[in-house]
């Protein structure tokens, strides 16, 4: 590694100006909802529609104005760029005599995303936008330390890591306390008789809908007594050679399958929620027409590093290919 020649290293940080629109028309639309609320002679709803629409507008004004920040690190400097939407571009030089520790710490919101913490010898702290390749976050801190002759820099504890002869995707998966499962399931049955015991005791007779929730009420439980633990998620084992997807059945038991790359059909990156900065994971299409959907990674440049891990480890074709 010491004899690799030093390459740039580009990290960024922001949304594109598509998603910047996408999610403030998003936040227009709900708090426009709320505008009927401002031509009503109650007080309340006035109040409550004021309120929603100085929270969208506020939320709309934050996601514009973020700053999209760039950082290139050279192997003598690191360059920051940092730039808000309608505002100039402001740079900043952080030579390598200018630096004296590095750590990388770990987000708290999702596992396996890495930023590079710089201390300055004038005892300044600067964060670095998240590593993108999160399948070669030590390979790349090392260098960087290298490069700036930082010692003891701790290797951060990746799951995601191409070194590791396993990659973990996601958490092992346990069952549920049948206990747990049990009170959700009479707490369904009684919020579905709440609505029938109220008109009981005012002395109503019960309507049709009040009568409907018992049976719906019935079935919801026993679905949650019987089917809670299909949503314990999965846990992927990336080898060489195979992927071992563990989830579990209905009733807790452990069940395990089996991906190998002559099977495969296909390999994606989708997106699986509202934004593609957290919310995209790695779909496995089989050729016996079963699919595979990751846990969630985070941002698509991620997904893609860890799709393209599994494409090398599986031995995947470019006809299979899709990242």
């Amino acid at each position: 590694m010491d004899d690799a020649p030093p390459i740039d290293i580009r990290l960024r940080e922001g949304a594109s100006i598509a998603q910047r629109l996408v999610m403030s028309g998003f936040a227009a639309a709900v708090a426009l909802c709320f505008t009927p609320g401002l031509f009503t002679h109650d007080t309340l709803e006035i109040i409550i529609s004021v309120v929603a629409l100085l929270v969208g507008a506020a939320f709309v004004g934050g996601i514009m104005l973020a700053p999209a920040v760039v950082w290139i690190i050279t192997p003598d400097e690191i360059l920051i760029g940092h730039q808000r939407p309608f505002g100039k571009l402001r740079t900043r030089i952080v030579t390598k005599d200018d630096i004296s520790a590095l750590q990388v710490p770990g987000s708290k919101r999702v596992k396996a995303r890495f930023q590079l913490v710089f201390t300055l010898a004038s005892g300044e702290r600067l964060t670095s936008p998240p590593i993108a390749d999160v399948t070669h976050v030590r390979d790349t801190v090392a260098r960087i330390a290298t490069q700036f002759d930082v010692p003891n820099v701790e290797a951060p504890s990746n799951p995601l890591d191409a070194s590791n002869p396993e990659m973990h995707l996601g958490e092992p998966v346990e069952p549920f306390p049948a206990r747990d499962i049990r009170i959700v399931a009479l707490v369904v049955v009684a919020l579905c008789a709440v609505p029938y015991a109220w008109r009981l005791w005012r002395g109503l007779p019960p309507s049709h809908v009040d009568i409907m929730l018992l049976p719906l009420g019935a079935i919801a439980a026993f679905a949650v007594h019987r089917y809670a633990n299909l949503v314990t998620g999965a846990f992927w084992v990336i080898r060489q050679g195979d992927i071992r997807v563990e989830r579990l059945w209905g009733n807790g038991t452990p069940r395990t399958d089996h991906i190998e790359g002559h099977e495969v059909k296909s390999i994606t990156v989708e997106r699986r929620g509202r934004s593609e900065d957290e919310h995209c994971i790695v779909v496995i299409r089989l050729k016996s027409g079963q699919r595979f959907r990751s846990p969630r990674i985070g941002s698509r440049v991620e997904a893609r590093a860890v799709g393209a891990e599994i494409v090398r480890r599986l031995e995947i074709g470019p006809e299979s290919n899709q990242i």
